[in-house]
């Protein structure tokens, strides 16, 4: 991984999204919510991007649309040139909880899918080893998520996912709930692993050094409805050292970026709450 360049953005188009809108209806409130509003993004074949944005700017929701979890209530999403309906195996979700069945094993949970599409015993089992051991987990495969660290779990999430071979990986915030050092170990873990095998990814983060570290190029969203204020590419070769002038540089623009529209979403959610008249 050492030396390599920043993607380029003549590669071919993966995800395509353009004109993507999403509205809901406020039950509470009794009102029509617009989560998302006009979202047009290309993602290029191979691309680490991160995606930025104030609580409540619709992040979750974008992931969840090109993961077909949710409909869109305007817009498209094309995948490969072709328009995305339904969940499928050519895109794997990763959650900040990690979605571990308790009753299974480290192994039997990597294998679930696996095994889901009856692959013979052997070189599921063959599989599973080597997916193990890419992640660090050896010696672990018969212990159960409790007696697990909070890395080690998402480890665990990691490799099931990666076991299906996705072309493209979705990530809602899979390291907010780790400690700092097992979050910066995650983080090189994952680009070890995309850089091995240059997937597709979307990586939704609050954290602004984790966006630059992790990203080819960083979307900072607006405050609701979602839009795409910006997209800041990151002409950084990897790995990134972020005490550099360079890092740094980067990481300002996109804080005062994103504090512009945190400070919009707060107002607004004070507004909502009656907090200010």
């Amino acid at each position: 991984m050492n030396g390599l360049a920043p993607q380029h953005r003549a590669q071919a188009e993966r995800i395509v999204i353009r004109g993507l809108r999403k509205q809901f209806r406020d039950i509470a409130r009794q009102e029509e919510v617009i989560a998302l509003d006009g979202i047009d993004l290309a993602v290029a074949d191979d691309e680490f991007l991160t995606v930025l944005g104030p609580s409540g700017c619709g992040k979750t929701t974008l992931l969840n649309i090109v993961a077909s979890f949710e409909s869109a209530s305007g817009g498209e999403v094309l995948l490969d040139g072709e328009p995305v309906r339904k969940p499928g195996p050519d895109r794997g979700v990763v959650f900040q909880e990690y979605a571990l069945f308790p009753w299974l094993t480290v192994q039997q949970n990597i294998e679930f899918g696996l095994r889901e599409r009856r692959m013979p015993r052997l070189e599921r089992r063959e599989r599973v080893r080597r997916q193990i051991a890419s992640v660090g987990l050896s010696g672990f495969e018969q212990r159960y998520p409790q007696e697990l660290s909070g890395g080690m779990r998402q480890r665990v999430a990691l490799a099931r996912l990666l076991i299906n071979n996705p072309k493209i990986l979705l990530m809602d915030e899979p390291f907010a709930a780790l400690d700092a050092q097992t979050r910066s170990m995650m983080q090189q873990e994952l680009l070890g692993v995309w850089s091995a095998e240059r997937r597709t990814v979307i990586f939704i983060t609050h954290n602004i050094e984790e966006a630059v570290l992790l990203g080819d190029r960083v979307v900072v969203m607006t405050a609701r409805p979602g839009r795409i204020k910006e997209i800041v590419a990151i002409e950084l070769a990897r790995p990134r050292d972020v005490t550099s002038t360079e890092f740094n540089e980067i990481r300002r623009r996109v804080t005062v970026l994103l504090e512009v529209e945190v400070q919009a979403a707060f107002a607004a959610t004070r507004m909502e709450t009656g907090a200010v008249q």
